[in-house]
């Protein structure tokens, strides 16, 4: 049984956690090197944004998402990140956690969703597709961190 609660700033150690073993996997997010549960603190300061995470009944931590602003999008518009503990990808998390992400981004007054997604991340790109996000338009050769690049594909999501 997964349950979805807002994130805070207690959980920031379990998130990163998370976050950082998908970051050492590489391939799945644009993110090449690990975060800190005090930068995640900071990330979740950010005004009109909200995060989400899916924990099982032990309180493992399964997923989290979360929606902020982003300085290349209208301010009817929020950008979006999904986060699965690896290995459990395909159980429904992502779903239930973008049921509540939804709720909050319309509260919020937002009227669409953001993703940009590596183009070589086939799991990242279907799950967005099956949420209903539409492509909006394709980033090619986008910089990382690291100096690498890869192509990007930004969809787009009207609540």
């Amino acid at each position: 049984m997964i349950h979805i609660r807002r994130a805070g700033a207690l959980d920031t150690r379990a998130l990163a956690q998370l976050l950082n073993a998908i970051i050492a996997k590489g391939g799945t997010t644009a993110m090449v090197t690990p975060v800190t549960p005090r930068e995640l603190q900071s990330w979740m300061a950010a005004p009109d944004s909200a995060w989400h995470l899916a924990e099982d009944e032990h309180g493992t931590v399964k997923g989290f998402q979360y929606i902020e602003p982003h300085p290349d999008l209208p301010e009817d518009g929020v950008d979006i990140a999904t986060f699965v503990r690896l290995g459990e990808t395909g159980l429904g998390i992502g779903s239930a956690l973008f049921e509540r992400t939804k709720e909050a981004a319309r509260d919020l007054g937002y009227r669409h969703i953001h993703a940009i997604i590596r183009a070589d991340n086939a799991g990242g790109l279907a799950y967005y597709q099956s949420r209903g996000f539409e492509d909006f338009k394709r980033l090619p050769n986008s910089e990382l961190a690291n100096g690498s690049c890869v192509d990007k594909i930004w969809k787009r999501y009207e609540l």
